[in-house]
């Protein structure tokens, strides 16, 4: 079946606004609710292992995400081996199962390796992907920048591979344009469509403008939302920043040159 080009197709599912936003660190459950609807987004991610699913008042954080109008894709930040990402992502899976959410079987893979960087650990990955892809997940798996481990997350089954573009939470943006370069040209090749989303580090909208210039297909981002001064008026910004390097990405830039080109070429011109 033909999509329209605009829409971005992870398994089962097809989005058209590619921007991918977290539901935490947000001050309270009303500001995450206006900083989504601004930031256009259809998918947002909810940690399964959250310490705070409920605010002070008792509510309930999916009290604020409308099941009719977001995609919830439950990750499983906070764990650090195979086994716990396993259990969260089954734990996951039955939390959505009733809300009749098309993300019900969907998760967002996370395997970290220590709590100071934050960084995966590519064999707990591997070998929950393996796993998980056994019991039928859908599995948009979270990555260094890594060209050989991408590429073998992508033949172990996953369904979107995941780059970091510096470490979560670091607002550093993408800080090796010529590893995601390389991770987009190979797990591309023969198979255009398959999905590849930079995720983690966006601090600010241009971070995520040069991820969409460099060809990914979406952003993930959290706290560059969360964490700024005016979330709300920050989560337009992204939105936009998107459709702004996506649109830039397919107009094709002009190559660089070391030396000046004229605007107004003197060629022809009588007299020069």
């Amino acid at each position: 079946m033909e999509i329209d080009e605009n829409t971005l197709r992870i398994g089962a599912l097809e989005v058209r606004n590619r921007l991918f936003v977290g539901t935490g660190k947000y001050e309270t459950f009303e500001l995450m609710a206006d900083a989504l609807a601004e930031s256009g987004c259809q998918v947002v991610t909810v940690a399964v292992r959250r310490e705070r699913m409920t605010d002070a008042g008792g509510r309930n954080i999916l009290d604020f995400l409308d099941p009719a109008k977001y995609t919830l894709l439950p990750n499983t930040a906070g764990c650090f081996c195979a086994e716990d990402a396993i259990r969260t992502a089954r734990l996951g899976r039955e939390l959505l199962e009733g809300l009749e959410n098309p993300g019900s079987g969907w998760v967002k893979l996370e395997v970290l390796g220590d709590r100071k960087t934050l960084l995966p650990d590519p064999l707990g990955t591997l070998e929950a992907l393996k796993v998980l892809k056994s019991e039928g997940f859908t599995v948009l798996c979270y990555t260094s920048d890594d060209p050989v481990m991408a590429l073998r997350l992508k033949d172990a089954g996953a369904d979107s591979v995941m780059p970091a573009g510096s470490p979560i939470g670091s607002g550093q943006g993408v800080l090796n344009p010529w590893n995601l370069r390389i991770i987009l040209e190979q797990l591309k090749e023969g198979d255009p469509d398959f999905p590849v989303i930079v995720d983690a580090g966006v601090g600010t909208a241009s971070d995520v403008t040069i991820a969409m210039e460099l060809g990914a297909d979406g952003v993930l981002l959290n706290t560059g939302i969360a964490g700024a001064s005016d979330p709300v008026t920050m989560a337009r910004a992204m939105r936009l920043a998107l459709e702004s390097g996506r649109l830039a990405r397919r107009a094709g830039r002009i190559p660089r040159k070391l030396y000046a080109t004229a605007s107004s070429p003197l060629e022809g011109v009588v007299g020069a």
